[in-house]
């Protein structure tokens, strides 16, 4: 599903975050997870990828993400 390149560079990401102690968590919309499912098709991902949250709808944002209806409302969603 995903090229050569976008592989390595998600390997690349999950190495960075293995050396320096972090995990990685995403928000994503319009990309409908697929950054989260780039990160997840290397081996040993759980490591360091600790959820993703695929929020489309703007209640979605609200409530799970915590972005107030004030900012969709003025700014829009994306």
């Amino acid at each position: 599903m995903f090229a050569t390149r976008q592989i390595a560079l998600a390997e690349k990401i999950l190495d960075a975050c293995k050396d320096f102690g972090l995990m990685i968590a995403t928000a994503e919309s319009c990309t409908g997870g697929l950054i989260a499912a780039c990160l997840t098709e290397v081996a040993g991902a759980s490591k360091v990828f600790d959820r993703g949250f695929v929020t489309y709808h703007n209640c979605a944002k609200n409530v799970l993400l915590g972005v107030s209806k004030e900012l969709l409302n003025s700014k829009g969603a994306v």
